[in-house]
This record gives C-alpha cells, sequence and structure tokens, in this order.
C-alpha cells in the first residue's frame, strides 16, 4: 500500500468536495478552484504551522497540487457525468483521504516530538480542517462538526498514534483501514454523536 496513492485519492476527494460546494453557492471559476484548493490543502497549511512544520513545505507538494486543479477542472466542466460518480463513490474516496491525511498529519507531529495533544491536532486539521474552511467560506455550517461523525475518526487515529499505541507499518495499515470502515460505516448507518439543541430544550 502506497502512502503517496492514498494522498492522490484524498486531494482527488477533498479537491472535488471543494468544487462541488463552490458551485452549490454559484461561485465564479475563481471562487471554484480557490474553494477547491482550499479544502484539499488548507488543512495541512494550518497544521504544518501549528506543530512548526515550515510552510514552504507545502509547495513541494507540486505534483498534488497539479491534480487537484485538474480534478477541480474536470468538476466544473462536466459536473453532471463527475455527480453521477460522485453520489455513488465519493463518500467512500472521502472516507480514504480522512484516513490518510489524519495519520500523517500525526506522523508528522510525532516525528516531530510533539505529544499526545499536538498528534491528535495535526490529525484533525489535516483530516477534516480543509472541509471546515471549505464550509467556512461557502457561508455553511462546518458539517464535519454537526451532521456527521467525522473529526471522531481523525481524533482517533491520532491518539492511537500519539500515545503509542501504532509504531510499526503494519500497525499503520491496520490503523488505516479501521478508520476507513468506521467512516464509511458512520455515513451510511447515518450514525450521529450526541447532540442538544439548547432552543428547543427551553
Amino acid at each position: 500500500m502506497s502512502w503517496e496513492l492514498l494522498s492522490v485519492i484524498g486531494t482527488i476527494a477533498f479537491a472535488i468536495s471543494g468544487a462541488i460546494v463552490a458551485m452549490e453557492e454559484d461561485y465564479d471559476i475563481l471562487g471554484v478552484y480557490i474553494l477547491g484548493v482550499v479544502t484539499a490543502f488548507g488543512g495541512g497549511a494550518i497544521r504544518n504551522l501549528l506543530i512548526g512544520v515550515p510552510i514552504a513545505n507545502l509547495w513541494e507538494q507540486d505534483s498534488l497540487f497539479q491534480i487537484a486543479l485538474l480534478s477541480i477542472t474536470a468538476t466544473f466542466l462536466f459536473p453532471k457525468n463527475l455527480l453521477k460518480y460522485w453520489n455513488k463513490w465519493g463518500n467512500s474516496f472521502d472516507a480514504v483521504g480522512l484516513s490518510a491525511f489524519a495519520i500523517q498529519g500525526a506522523l508528522f507531529a510525532n516525528e516531530m516530538g510533539h505529544g499526545t495533544s499536538a498528534c491528535i491536532v495535526a490529525a484533525v486539521l489535516t483530516g477534516s480542517g480543509g472541509g471546515m474552511l471549505r464550509d467556512v467560506l461557502a457561508g455553511r455550517k462546518p458539517l464535519v462538526l454537526r451532521s456527521e461523525i467525522y473529526a471522531l475518526w481523525a481524533i482517533l487515529a491520532g491518539a492511537s498514534i500519539g500515545i503509542g499505541f501504532v509504531n510499526t507499518t503494519i500497525e499503520l495499515v491496520l490503523l488505516f483501514v479501521i478508520i476507513t470502515v468506521l467512516r464509511i460505516l458512520s455515513f451510511s448507518l447515518k450514525w450521529r454523536l450526541p447532540h442538544r439543541n439548547l432552543q428547543r430544550s427551553l
């Protein structure tokens, strides 16, 4: 299993989701590209700032930027054709991206000698930070914080790496599979975390 391949899948999924949200909000072509790129790379950029990775490292991902731009272009040019497949497979690709990015973010923090808290924050930001930025820029309430169990799986990945529960390559692969499956099950079975609406409670 190649982490590079998983990063490509995640980048494509996040870039397409950003472009779709932009078109749903009737943004122009520049807005579609900006929202797509922010969704794919925004979480990683914030993570780098918080854990001390030089922000310039982002520009070393030139191939991923090109893949993201191609994905956004395809979404903009052929939205109907792409949405047909996105509605069927998009959430599964997104689950792969969440799992791969969350694990990579936690590994970044861990390799820099940061503690468990930093690993969790890095995992959440890398896995779901781009989606949060996407929703904020689109004027929406972040979906990952209210309607689905999403960021929790990134927290689980970060904690597993931060406390040293996962170390070897085999364990990392197993963690990836577990997080991906949990995410797929959570949207397929419509799992929700407990919540309380204050206005309804009063």
